[in-house]
């Protein structure tokens, strides 16, 4: 297999979370998961106090390939995915997309 790429990375992940439900998370590390927001893949922190809440958006970008690539090509290989009824409840209060 070829070595992942980020462009790579975020395709592949992109189109594994567009065929799943609504509030599917992809649990990327032990820190962050990722998720499809009808447009585009968002990484999301964990909260650090150990629970499995989310916390805060990052963009899921060169940079965050850069540091985590070890973890996100693992990732790859065994991919691994829950629904989170709290990602539910942020997606239904997000404002719908224009146009």
């Amino acid at each position: 297999m070829a070595q992942a790429t980020y462009q790579t990375f975020v395709t592949q992940l992109g189109m594994l979370l567009r065929d799943l439900p609504t509030g599917t998370t992809a649990e990327l590390t032990d820190f962050a998961v990722a998720y499809w927001d009808g447009r585009h893949v968002v990484g999301v922190y964990l909260r650090e106090d150990g629970g499995d809440l989310l916390d805060e958006d990052f963009e899921l970008d060169e940079n965050a390939w850069a540091n985590w690539s070890d973890e996100l090509t693992a990732w790859l290989s065994a991919p691994r995915f829950s629904e989170r009824a709290e990602l539910k409840e942020w997606l239904k209060e997000a404002p719908p997309f224009e146009s």
